[in-house]
């Protein structure tokens, strides 16, 4: 390895065709060479990592920029939804043209963050994670960041982390509380060891039903973060073994250890089995808290064609990643990958109905 001194007299290397950092990232990256857990050598292993992000919303823009700018070297971007007024005040990665633009979120992120560190390969992916692409989406990366607020989607990634042995980290925020746990394949339980089961439908608050300030969304989508480096830089000693709760607005910090929660009973871990990577049924899906539903389409959808159709029936915007129209009172936002989100109503049935009436499959 070739070194020299560079203005701060500290090591730089030089050759980039070699496969390792240039000079021009000796600045970029100083503050993080002098940091001694992480240094040249761990500055190497970010870059050579790749991790995906779930969800782009609050704490998922957060967590993009945490990876991008500590260089990590590839950061896929995956979540299905597009900005809107109402997630600027805490969504810190979004401005006001991107949600006027109705931007898809992966795609105005990987925009501002390509922006950010332009050395980093970001892959943006407008798309929901279900149980059909899962393993395709999150097997080839090392690591696994929550940025979802769908437990479903939660249980899934476990799942997967567990059947291929990666590691993810699980995060939320809402109101001005936060939790996180980092989840280490056979090294400590996993999210089905503690709760067994996803709540149900409105058994657990969101976002959109009892609120959220931007500090609670920071200060867990640092945590995450910090838990993220210390695993791909290989500082397995420091990995945090406790879930944590915090509430910001009463003060209030708990931890509860968790190195011998592992059961054997477990459906995920101890047994192996993977049920939310089973085939479902579920074709709609109410976002709760939302008054929106998904319904997922068979097949992809044709916006060109289908824009002069919804424009008769009422009032239609385009961008290059979604169509929207605004018929009966309700609003229909379609996806070229066969995605509608309805808004308007939390009946899965009347969305279905609402999409063979106008959308026509």
């Amino acid at each position: 390895m070739k070194m020299m001194s560079g203005p701060s007299d500290h090591p730089s290397i030089l050759d980039e065709s070699e496969g390792i950092l240039m000079i021009s990232d000796q600045e970029r990256y100083s503050r993080q060479f002098l940091f001694p857990p992480i240094g040249v050598a761990g500055q190497e292993k970010l870059r050579a990592s790749r991790v995906v992000i779930v969800g782009l919303g609050a704490l998922g823009s957060a967590l993009s920029q945490h990876m991008v700018r500590a260089g990590v070297g590839f950061v896929r971007l995956i979540d299905r939804d597009y900005v809107e007024p109402s997630n600027l005040q805490r969504q810190m990665l979004y401005d006001e043209q991107d949600a006027l633009q109705s931007l898809p979120k992966a795609e105005a992120a990987a925009i501002h963050l390509r922006a950010f560190n332009s050395s980093v390969h970001v892959e943006p992916l407008v798309t929901d994670v279900t149980w059909r692409n899962a393993e395709k989406l999150l097997t080839d990366v090392d690591l696994i960041l929550d940025g979802t607020d769908n437990f479903e989607i939660r249980y899934l990634i476990n799942d997967v982390a567990i059947k291929h042995k990666i590691p993810w980290i699980y995060g939320g925020a809402v109101s001005a509380r936060g939790v996180l746990l980092p989840v280490i394949p056979e090294s400590g339980p996993c999210l089905r060891c503690l709760f067994p089961e996803p709540p149900g439908p409105g058994d657990a608050p969101t976002c959109d039903t009892v609120g959220v300030i931007g500090p609670v969304v920071d200060v867990v989508a640092s945590l995450q973060a910090a838990e993220a480096l210390k695993w791909l830089v290989g500082d397995r000693d420091h990995l945090r073994r406790t879930l944590l709760h915090l509430d910001l607005w009463d003060n209030e910090w708990s931890e509860i250890s968790v190195s011998h929660a592992r059961r054997p009973d477990c459906p995920t871990c101890g047994l192996r089995r993977f049920d939310f990577l089973s085939p479902q049924e579920r074709e709609a899906i109410s976002l709760c808290g939302r008054n929106t539903v998904q319904v997922t389409l068979g097949s992809p959808l044709d916006l060109d064609a289908l824009e002069p159709r919804l424009s008769a029936l009422g009032r239609v915007r385009r961008n290059p990643f979604l169509l929207r129209a605004e018929i009966e009172g309700k609003r229909l936002t379609l996806f070229p990958d066969g995605r509608v989100l309805v808004q308007g109503t939390d009946d899965p049935a009347v969305a279905r109905s609402l999409c063979a009436r106008f959308v026509g499959v």
